[in-house]
């Protein structure tokens, strides 16, 4: 997630060729909300780019969209997001998939599979681009139920807030025309915008489930954000404490929007 580039030496250097000779002599015009950096413009172009490099060559995190043998249990979950759904930083058991997972067969009389669709450094609009693909897995592309976490790495780079909502709106138009049950999880701007930008950006997700009629979780890092003890060295992943925190904050929703 956030602002992470999941960086691959078997990605081709023509990447890190073309961000240094064409985005480096880049303008200040061209930075995103004033943030006056070089710096900052050319990891988000890298991580971008990166996102469109793995979205078209649908080359995912370890496990990402997988349906394997335990596909055939009977409720299908996708989990839809960037790298606090991938589990980033976690070793395989300990991250968000895996946890709920556990938590929802612990407390389930079915059995449960989540997959694994969290992609690091994915923004809204990479999710957007990617979610048809991603379904296409599962039995008649559709899943028992998609939990969509995404919009933090837009808020960290401080994407247009209207290009956010028309990202999250026509995913969770998509889904609900297909009536593919859905939990939309809601994010949190950071304070370094500003006021208005907050509000803006806030209101994407309460907004959108209303719309729609569909459940929210309004914050997706609820009782983990800006908690050291429960965040990684980075400050923005949470780690395997972190997690379960979330889980078992989260874990009644998913349950509730499986009809459970």
């Amino acid at each position: 997630m956030i602002g992470h580039c999941n960086f691959s030496p078997s990605l081709p250097n023509i990447l890190l060729l073309f961000i240094f000779s064409h985005l480096l002599p880049l303008k200040e015009k061209h930075a995103v909300f004033g943030f006056g950096s070089i710096k900052i413009l050319v990891f988000c172009a890298f991580t971008s780019l990166l996102a469109v490099f793995t979205t078209n060559g649908h080359v995912f995190a370890a496990s990402a969209l997988k349906v394997d043998a335990s596909a055939e249990a009977p409720v299908q979950i996708l989990a839809f997001g960037d790298s606090l759904t991938a589990g980033y930083g976690l070793p395989p058991g300990e991250g968000f998939t895996d946890q709920l997972e556990v938590w929802l067969n612990a407390h389930s009389d079915v059995a449960i599979h989540v997959v694994n669709g969290g992609v690091s450094g994915d923004t809204s609009t990479g999710g957007r681009s990617r979610l048809d693909w991603g379904l296409s897995p599962f039995k008649d592309g559709k899943p028992s139920l998609v939990i969509l976490e995404l919009g933090a790495n837009d808020a960290l780079r401080g994407v247009a807030p209207e290009i956010t909502r028309t990202n999250i709106d026509a995913m969770v138009k998509l889904l609900t025309e297909r009536e593919i049950p859905l939990l939309l999880t809601g994010m949190l701007a950071t304070p370094s915008w500003g006021p208005e930008y907050g509000r803006a950006f806030d209101s994407i997700f309460p907004d959108t489930a209303k719309k729609y009629d569909v459940l929210l979780y309004p914050f997706f890092l609820e009782g983990v954000a800006a908690d050291l003890k429960l965040n990684q060295s980075d400050g923005l992943h949470p780690t395997k404490e972190g997690v379960a925190i979330i889980i078992e904050k989260m874990g009644p929703m998913v349950l509730k929007a499986l009809g459970q």
